[in-house]
């Protein structure tokens, strides 16, 4: 079992928030039934208790009006039809703050208890359910185990309180055949509110008892192993063969882009192959030359290869391009430490280009010069 347990067989671990996530998805979410029936049976008891005595006074009137006909309208068929919908419509005027707040009540069980959670997906068709294996599972499993365990205590402890309040209201029950139909009616709410008070007393005890279970089965059927601990946690980071290729196909459309804006540069400085920068200067948008495009070995030689083709000015200084690449990003101004030697080399290019190729070629090339600080060696 620790063999198991250790290559992630069993489902040992607390399910993820991602996986509570996905069940709530699905529509699982965690319900008790005995919590919405005891919150339906105090509301109502307690609303009966509240509001008996008006309902026992709107019924007693229309059990007056209903006991009162005309002869004459005994003889109209349709009269027995309009009074019978007034009477349907009278009682549901009465009954419907009961009814409300017994929706009330259920809405809000719900709610204490997994909360508000729609679905599509749920209510989508699912055929498995239908399968008899899967029944015969859920029948003699563990949480059908407990579903008859909490069925029997609901059983015993509903039936005993039942038969209490049946011996101890039997007789009042029984007088109420004796008295005036309006006391009738308020004493029998008054003893049927009383009779769910005790019945919500017993409700009580399944509903604590059923709570927790439905939690604790609830993340149990959401129970993972470690492998899938780590697969999720692979998902959620990104995979690190993903994530290399990501990083890959970024660094190759960030060089497409880099290569695009070299013949657009004033100079390329190399070294002679293995590295080479090349540099933009706009006095007029710009405060220091800035890197458009950097590189070693082959990508230094597509740098080059591009801007001689496009007839950008390629300078050969091995000590300033390795400086340039070492501390200057991409797109980036460069370092103060460099603005006297790149200068030399600008203030080069600038000028041989207003000159024709004879005597651009007898002007004296630069050494610039790199600071110590710079200095690779």
């Amino acid at each position: 079992m620790a063999a198991e347990a250790e290559t992630g067989g069993e489902r040992t671990e607390e399910p993820s928030q991602k996986r509570l996530q996905d069940a709530r998805e699905r529509g699982q979410v965690p319900r008790s039934r005995e919590l919405t029936n005891f919150a339906t049976m105090i509301g109502g008891s307690a609303t009966l208790m509240a509001v008996g005595g008006t309902l026992a006074t709107r019924l007693s009137q229309m059990m007056r009006h209903g006991l009162n006909i005309d002869a004459q309208a005994l003889r109209d068929p349709d009269a027995m039809f309009t009074a019978l919908g007034e009477a349907c419509s009278s009682a549901l005027t009465v009954l419907l703050p009961l009814f409300a707040v017994l929706i009330g009540l259920v809405l809000l069980a719900s709610l204490l208890l997994g909360g508000w959670n729609f679905s599509a997906r749920a209510l989508a068709p699912d055929f498995t359910r239908m399968s008899p294996l899967a029944g015969l599972k859920r029948l003699f499993g563990l949480r059908g185990a407990s579903e008859l365990g909490k069925a029997l205590l609901k059983c015993a402890m509903v039936g005993g309180v039942c038969a209490a309040i049946v011996s101890w209201t039997f007789r009042d029950v029984m007088a109420l055949a004796h008295m005036e139909p309006r006391a009738a009616i308020g004493r029998g709410a008054g003893l049927v509110a009383w009779a769910f008070v005790w019945l919500c007393a017993s409700l009580a005890l399944v509903a604590i008892v059923d709570v927790p279970l439905q939690l604790f089965q609830f993340k149990r059927m959401l129970r993972m192993t470690r492998q899938e601990l780590r697969d999720e946690a692979k998902e959620s980071d990104g995979r690190p063969e993903t994530k290399q290729r990501i990083r890959q196909m970024q660094q190759t459309l960030a060089r497409r882009r880099m290569m695009h804006k070299v013949p657009t540069a004033d100079v390329v400085i190399v070294n002679p192959t293995h590295f080479a920068v090349a540099l933009k200067y706009d006095a007029n948008k710009m405060r220091a030359p800035r890197v458009l495009a950097k590189g070693v070995d082959l990508v230094a030689q597509n740098i080059r290869r591009i801007a001689e083709e496009h007839r950008v000015p390629v300078f050969d200084s091995p000590k300033l391009a390795r400086a340039l690449y070492r501390s200057t990003d991409l797109n980036k101004e460069i370092p103060a430490g460099l603005y006297a030697a790149v200068a030399q080399v600008l203030s080069y290019i600038f000028r041989i280009r207003t000159l024709n190729p004879t005597v651009a070629a007898r002007v004296v090339r630069p050494n610039p010069q790199v600071s110590s600080e710079f200095d690779d060696t």
